[in-house]
């Protein structure tokens, strides 16, 4: 199955815009309940404002709120940026650590935010066990697992370590564009021949047809 979306997606990648492992951190968290179209019209605005980790450390909350207000839960992800900062300074001489056991002791990370900034920014592997991630790999029945740990942990067995990063692009970007949370694209999905799951959207591919969205997504 990953070797027909290695042929279906050649092109995928992190569809948030960085230049930096602390731009990807950021948006990453910016990216919480929220889609990375609307993070990429914030963060041009957000990076110019704030070109330091000790610029984000010592920024103005109010200032900060008004410029990622559009992102929702804007407070709490305010106080994760600032709070992920001050660590960054106090704990990392300023610097974005590459390695997750120190990615996940700062503020509003987790490992899903780790990994991303891992395999994005730092090209160490990583699997980014988000909500497309999850459906994918239940559908596929690759794993029962409902805890993102565990499904990271059994994904992990299944997928070569160099290709964790690459397959995660790939499920993410399946799972935007065909395999849908309400009614995935069945009748012209790739995977068709393959997938135990088969059926649970329309067959007919003039219907499926229809279902199937393209990027970038609002």
């Amino acid at each position: 199955m990953d070797r027909i979306l290695v042929e279906t997606y050649p092109d995928a990648h992190c569809e948030l815009d960085f230049r930096s492992p602390l731009e990807l951190l950021v948006a990453t968290i910016l990216s919480a309940q929220c889609t990375d179209k609307r993070v990429n019209t914030v963060t041009p605005t957000l990076f110019a404002k704030y070109p330091t980790v000790e610029a984000y450390a010592g920024a103005d909350r109010a200032e900060m709120e008004e410029i990622i207000r559009s992102t929702g839960f804007f407070r709490a992800k305010t106080t994760s940026i600032i709070g992920m900062a001050q660590a960054v300074c106090e704990r990392f001489g300023g610097e974005i650590p590459g390695r997750l056991k120190d990615l996940v002791t700062l503020p509003g990370v987790g490992r899903k935010t780790a990994n991303v900034v891992l395999g994005n920014a730092f090209g160490v592997p990583g699997i980014t066990v988000d909500t497309h991630f999850q459906r994918l790999t239940h559908r596929f029945r690759w794993t029962a697992e409902t805890d993102p740990v565990k499904i990271e942990q059994v994904v992990a067995g299944l997928i070569p370590k160099r290709d964790w990063t690459m397959m995660s692009h790939r499920l993410i970007w399946h799972g935007r564009r065909i395999c849908h949370a309400r009614t995935p694209a069945c009748g012209v999905c790739p995977l068709a021949a393959l997938c135990p799951s088969y059926g649970l959207g329309p067959i007919d591919p003039v219907k499926a047809a229809r279902l199937v969205r393209s990027g970038p997504f609002s």
